[in-house]
């Protein structure tokens, strides 16, 4: 009984380790540097994107012309990271949305919804009191690979 339950340990711990190795950070050309979070990373099929704002490419600074117009360049962002992870929009599985005001619900949504016009993935949208840079809206996504 107790080689058996080392057997498994051992098994859970190589298992774990394989895992540790499968983990991949994507590199983003043009990313801003210095940041303490990779733009996204791979495991396995899996690609998870860290929240991206309407921050212009390589700069702080946001686009301006309100949450329309910061929505576009954060799915822009998006596209920009899904590439360089070999994948795109049509794979994209879940969103969770960052909105700083609820009143920019239907504005945001309007921009979203044309980057998704088949099959949109699952999505959550939380509203809260603050996002990087102060920026309204804030966009993380988990997609498929491969």
């Amino acid at each position: 009984m107790r080689s058996c339950a080392l057997a498994i340990a051992l098994a859970l711990t190589f298992a774990v380790s394989l895992r540790a190795q499968d983990r991949q950070v994507i590199q983003v050309p043009g990313a801003l540097a210095g940041l303490p979070f990779s733009p996204a990373v791979r495991v396995g099929n899996l690609i998870y994107l860290s929240g991206q704002i309407g921050n212009l490419p390589g700069t702080r600074q946001l686009a301006a012309g309100g949450i329309a117009a910061e929505t576009r360049q954060a799915m822009e962002n998006i596209r920009t990271v899904l590439t360089a992870a070999g994948t795109d929009f049509v794979h994209v599985v879940k969103c969770t949305v960052f909105l700083v005001d609820i009143a920019d619900y239907a504005a945001m949504n309007e921009v979203y919804a044309s980057y998704f016009p088949a099959s949109p993935p699952a999505r959550s949208t939380v509203a809260g009191s603050g996002l990087a840079l102060g920026a309204r809206v804030e966009i993380e996504c988990i997609a498929a690979v491969g």
